[in-house]
């Protein structure tokens, strides 16, 4: 697979607008590996390779272990994740399907608010958005994984 396209080279602001924004994400008082995790299962849903293989990169970086990072594409099943990770994944997955099923339940929502305050919700809410532009860049464009 061939790259498309690069944008910083027509549209340097872009990122530097995106990167902003992670700084804050980053920053916001969230666990960051709670938004590494969101981000690589948003990123496996969409399948954007380049974001799968960024993010486990990152979260092995961190210190996570194999396991935990294997099981995002099952978290579901698996048992090495916190009822916190489990509602952020959760809210991850029904913002990320919007278009196949009820967008964001009332309980998943509910189970999100038990572990999260409202500065934090907000802070879930805008890293799935971002994790998800990034994704269509990334799917769009062919960025290529392992670089």
């Amino acid at each position: 697979m061939t790259q498309r396209i690069d944008l910083t080279q027509h549209i340097p602001g872009i990122y530097h607008h995106f990167l902003a924004v992670e700084k804050i994400l980053h920053e916001g008082g969230l666990p960051v590996t709670t938004v590494e995790l969101m981000k690589l299962r948003a990123s496996q849903i969409n399948g954007c390779g380049f974001c799968v293989d960024m993010h486990s990169r990152d979260l092995k970086k961190s210190g996570e272990s194999d396991e935990r990072v294997w099981m995002v594409a099952a978290w579901r099943e698996a048992t090495v994740f916190t009822p916190a990770e489990r509602a952020a994944l959760a809210l991850t997955e029904e913002a990320t399907r919007l278009a196949d099923r009820e967008a964001v339940p009332d309980a998943v929502w509910e189970q999100a608010r038990e572990h999260y305050d409202e500065p934090q919700l907000a802070l879930l809410i805008a890293a799935i958005a971002m994790i998800n532009a990034w994704n269509r860049i990334g799917v769009t464009a062919r960025l290529t994984p392992g670089g």
